[in-house]
């Protein structure tokens, strides 16, 4: 009994239980005082013992998870930041350094600002990508969650600018930002000699270093200045893809549906005919599948809401939802993983006209939608629709 009692005080040597086995030994005595001792420690490091050798046996018996769950869970996380920087990293960065203000830290927020001041023009310069952000592994995981492809029907010449339009919008443009601001479905390998640029919200440009994360992977504001600057002052070999649909047509994004607000979208032509870039469809076969939409009828007091707010701020905004975090069949603001591919279509050869007249403008506009419906039609069937499935142009 006593070799029990040293060998529990040897193992658990350094714990609180063992202090207390030293301390009850010689204020035990001798005899049956001491055995009674024995007895109540040695039951006790026993209970331990079985306690850890229950715990160690739980632990390898439950399952590791496999490599493809393991891929899976990364491919979630990914996306997480994703969505998390598109809608929070502006907003956090902007009261953090107003916070840092009214505090010792505030060289900080000063110099940032004073950056920013002397900044102010960059985003609608041209930016200033980053071959490294656009290379970042992580796109490969969020490419990989969908999937996301891209798919090319014929060349793109470095000798030339384009105007690559991008449709649908769906609810957060996956598809144009996987192709067009990362590396990930090998743009470059696909386009040698072209730089792809994606055109969005110039407010997005007015929120501290979220503006450096936009312009690093390529992003510009949708603006006439930044595009014509990307057009005529940066040299040959430059596609901006634009959204043409903008926030009113993610107003209309439905799994299943195919809504495009195009008929009186022709700035973008004009722009081309101003700059003679050549004008190319590019069309997301999937990004309609990403997310619920509760779509509200036309002339609602709800649908009205929806597009006042889209006039004044820029945006439309969407009631969706998508899946849960811990479970696909939960709801949560991630998108479904539903697969995308975005099939760059044939160029429009567009001429340079300073001033392009109105007739010029729906001639080429005709032509683009022409284009477009070329593209859907051979390609629908392939990528997810039927051939029964129509493309409406509202």
């Amino acid at each position: 009994m006593g070799l029990c009692v040293f060998w529990g005080v040897v193992c658990y040597g350094k714990g609180e239980e063992a202090q207390q086995v030293s301390a009850a030994w010689p204020a035990a005595g001798s005899g049956s005082d001491r055995s009674q001792v024995q007895t109540k420690w040695c039951v006790r490091f026993a209970g331990s013992r079985a306690s850890i050798q229950a715990a160690l046996h739980t632990l390898l018996t439950v399952p590791w998870p496999s490599q493809r769950e393991f891929r899976a869970c990364i491919q979630l996380l990914s996306v997480l930041q994703w969505v998390l920087s598109f809608l929070l990293m502006g907003i956090v960065f902007l009261f953090l350094l107003v916070y840092l203000v009214f505090t010792s830290f505030w060289p900080v927020s000063a110099l940032y600002f004073a950056w920013v001041i002397f900044d102010w023009d960059a985003p609608e310069q041209g930016g200033r990508r980053s071959a490294w952000v656009r290379n970042w592994p992580v796109w490969k995981h969020f490419r990989d969650y969908f999937p996301i492809q891209l798919v090319k029907t014929h060349s793109l010449l470095p000798g030339h600018n384009y105007i690559i339009g991008a449709h649908p919008h769906g609810i957060l443009c996956v598809g144009a930002f996987c192709n067009f601001i990362t590396e990930s479905t090998g743009f470059s390998e696909k386009f040698p000699g072209i730089r792809p640029f994606l055109a969005t919200l110039a407010g997005n440009f007015r929120l501290p270093v979220f503006r450096e994360y936009l312009m690093s992977g390529g992003l510009c504001p949708v603006t006439r200045q930044a595009i014509g600057y990307l057009l005529s002052q940066n040299g040959s070999g430059n596609a901006v893809a634009i959204v043409i649909g903008g926030a009113a047509e993610s107003l209309s994004c439905q799994p299943g549906v195919t809504t495009l607000i195009l008929k009186n979208r022709k700035g973008f032509v004009r722009m081309a005919l101003q700059h003679g870039a050549h004008l190319v469809p590019a069309f997301s076969f999937g990004e309609n599948d990403l997310f619920r939409q509760v779509v509200f009828e036309e002339g609602s007091w709800l649908r009205g809401i929806q597009k006042r707010f889209q006039k004044l701020v820029g945006f439309a905004p969407c009631v969706f939802y998508g899946r849960g975090l811990t479970s696909i069949q939960s709801r949560g603001f991630l998108p479904y993983p539903k697969p995308i591919t975005t099939v760059i279509g044939e160029p429009v050869t567009v001429p340079r006209i300073k001033e392009p007249s109105h007739e010029t403008v729906d001639l080429y506009h005709a032509m683009y939608i022409r284009s477009l419906l070329k593209l859907f039609n051979d390609h629908k069937a392939k990528y997810g629709l039927s051939e029964a499935d129509e493309l409406r142009i509202l």
